[in-house]
């Protein structure tokens, strides 16, 4: 379970988040949405435990991760920021064995050898394993770096805004592959992500947390929470969820 209690973020004095609190558990993906500017960001890292709030607490499976080492913060989640940078040089395997270095510290076993393999075709990069990140299309590569955050075998996956700049067939393909890898079995995993199309938060989230200038506007299972209503409000146009092909489709009102 991931739980904050009124956490509180000021940066050179500007509020950033404002008394959050909410909880969720384990499963499924669950979507950080609002307009630019939000704290949505800053609420990833915030669970990750990379900066101190003002006030506030976040645990993550029990375990205080504003007090905890970076070893022990690191066995509870991955963290994948915006815009990684890594040498061009680096082969995909080289990239996605970044993912075991919290297990063997630099002296990598049979065992990290297997998980960098099976997060390498989970993610479909078999035939790329070998080939350099300069090489691969955007897409490509940024399935390769989801490939390294799941390597690192985390209960929790974060993700911040990892489809940007993405054409909708790469945008599909990671997205398809996070929904089936979070779906209940032995090796389920749960994903917080960040994103800004509102019709993929639609289709693939189980639950949303929604930000509005640094506070909690709602929170809770998508079908239930994310309405037209509320996406209205919350981005400041009008939006509706049109049902289309069987799918819910978020459209301009």
């Amino acid at each position: 379970m991931i739980q904050l209690d009124n956490l509180s973020i000021t940066k050179n004095g500007a509020d950033i988040l404002r008394d959050v609190s909410l909880k969720f558990g384990q499963g499924g993906i669950t979507a950080l949405i609002g307009p630019n500017g939000a704290g949505k960001s800053t609420l990833l890292n915030a669970i990750a435990g990379l900066i101190t709030p003002s006030q506030g607490s976040v645990t993550v499976e029990g375990c205080d991760m504003i007090r905890a080492r970076p070893p022990e913060r690191a066995s509870h989640v991955a963290l994948l920021a915006q815009n990684e940078q890594v040498t061009a040089r680096l082969t995909v395997r080289d990239l996605v064995s970044f993912g075991r270095w919290t297990h063997h510290k630099g002296r990598p076993k049979d065992e990290d050898h297997r998980k960098i393999e099976e997060s390498i075709e989970a993610f479909d990069l078999v035939t790329l394993a070998d080939r350099r990140l300069d090489e691969l299309s955007g897409g490509q590569r940024q399935r390769a770096f989801v490939a390294m955050a799941w390597a690192q075998e985390t209960p929790w996956l974060l993700l911040d805004e990892p489809l940007s700049a993405l054409d909708p067939r790469h945008v599909r393909d990671i997205m398809d592959r996070l929904h089936a890898l979070t779906r209940p079995g032995e090796n389920q995993r749960s994903v917080v992500i960040v994103l800004h199309d509102l019709s993929v938060t639609a289709r693939y989230a189980d639950r949303i947390v929604a930000l509005k200038n640094g506070q909690l506007v709602t929170t809770g299972p998508r079908v239930l929470a994310m309405t037209g209503p509320m996406l209205s409000d919350l981005f400041g146009t009008g939006l509706a969820i049109e049902r289309f092909g069987g799918r819910d489709v978020v459209v301009p009102c």
